[in-house]
């Protein structure tokens, strides 16, 4: 069994196609999707269609939350604020009622799914350090709970001595520790890598994979400029900050 994971796409489209068509080299038996489908870039809805049509599962984030009418918009900045904003005016009925309909969490066989984190999905908590990630792991009984939410990939592990951080990259699991696992960004990365990122859960052989693609940037921020949506978030999707 194969497991692709995304997450954090924002509606850039051009790192979604990008993605796909890596994944496919896979032939993965199912594509699950950990939220934020929407949310700062220009094509919410030709994300939306697409990952309707290609993932098996889907979870809510916070942004997909706030474009398709929830509270989490009072709690944006002031450039996710309009960008979510300009989202929920663009968006077709059938997209947003999708939105609402989403679930927080997914229980796969042997794993853990949620956007944010275990202990409070719709806090959405950001767990960008082991000193986080430590008090996550009595929330959820699987050996890996996969999370999306901060852009950033990493890998935590519980040990007796503390919650360790890994080197991100291809890792065997250890069936005697547990992991949570972030699987980074497709859409708009945060860890001055631009490529867009995702896993491959390699089930059988029990290992994961951080998979980096290149995608058109400049057509995605062409896309963002012309949308007249902050220039922030064209601008940061080059460098990946």
């Amino acid at each position: 069994m194969i497991t692709v994971f995304v997450s954090d796409i924002h509606g850039n489209i051009e790192a979604l196609q990008a993605v796909l068509a890596v994944v496919d080299t896979y032939a993965p038996d199912r594509i699950i999707c950990l939220g934020d489908v929407v949310g700062y870039g220009a094509s919410p809805n030709e994300c939306l269609d697409l990952v309707r049509t290609r993932c098996k599962t889907v979870l809510l984030g916070n942004h997909d939350a706030a474009a398709s009418g929830g509270p989490e918009i009072t709690r944006f900045n002031i450039h996710a604020r309009v960008a979510a904003e300009w989202t929920s005016r663009v968006l077709t009925r059938e997209n947003r009622e999708f939105l609402q309909r989403l679930p927080l969490t997914h229980n796969g066989d042997g794993f853990l799914c949620v956007h944010a984190s275990p202990a409070t999905p719709r806090d959405w908590e950001y767990l960008l350090d082991r000193f986080d990630a430590e008090p996550q792991f009595a929330y959820f009984n699987a050996p890996v709970c996969f999370i999306g939410h901060t852009h950033q990939p990493a890998i935590f592990m519980a040990d007796p001595a503390g919650c360790r951080s890994l080197p991100v990259g291809s890792l065997s699991l250890d069936p005697k520790r547990r992991y949570i696992v972030n699987v980074g960004s497709v859409g708009q990365p945060r860890d001055r890598d631009p490529r867009a990122c995702f896993v491959v859960y390699h089930e059988l052989a029990s290992r994961i994979e951080y998979v980096r693609v290149p995608y058109p940037v400049e057509t995605a921020q062409e896309k963002i400029r012309a949308a007249r949506l902050p220039e922030v978030l064209a601008t940061r999707l080059a460098t990946g900050e």
